[in-house]
């Protein structure tokens, strides 16, 4: 089982690494040898640097999350914007320290770069196991937001 997990991430990834390409460069004959080595090379690295687990993508759930993250961006981004723009509205600056369930390493990674996305919050660190977000206003439920974003992320992307 391991080496068919193996073949079909080296396929999947190698399939994206040529999207890629022909987004970027086009699809031009005279490139295909370039793009060959290029596909080659990036697939071999990305298995090498993050090796293929045992998790299973999940449509469903990655489509709830692109929703989510649009939903929590767009209301995010107003919410800044109105602050910015009418001076009476508070803003209450500061730190709270989102306790995430993630283990050190890539998931965690991967979740801060998500949450750094979004308008209002920005991850500024990690402390005992927590990721500490500068925030716009700690008043506004944060944490409730984050929490959500974990578990959407969790549920697409580390179904295992």
């Amino acid at each position: 089982m391991r080496g068919r997990v193996r073949w079909w991430s080296a396929a999947s990834r190698g399939a994206l690494f040529l999207c890629l390409w022909l987004v970027l460069a086009g699809a031009a004959l005279d490139d295909v040898p370039a793009a060959a080595i290029a596909v080659a090379a990036a697939t071999w690295t990305s298995l090498r640097l993050l090796a293929p687990g045992n998790s299973r993508l999940s449509p469903g759930a990655l489509c709830r999350l692109m929703l989510l993250f649009l939903v929590h961006s767009v209301v995010a981004g107003a919410d800044v914007a109105r602050r910015a723009l009418d001076p009476r509205l508070p803003l209450r600056p500061g730190f709270v320290a989102f306790p995430t369930g993630l283990p050190p390493g890539p998931r965690r990674n991967v979740f801060a770069t998500l949450t750094s996305l979004l308008p209002g919050t920005v991850p500024a660190g990690e402390e005992n196991a927590q990721i500490l977000y500068h925030c716009l206003d700690v008043e506004q439920p944060v944490m409730a937001e984050l929490a959500a974003e974990e578990d959407a992320l969790v549920r697409a992307l580390y179904n295992d």
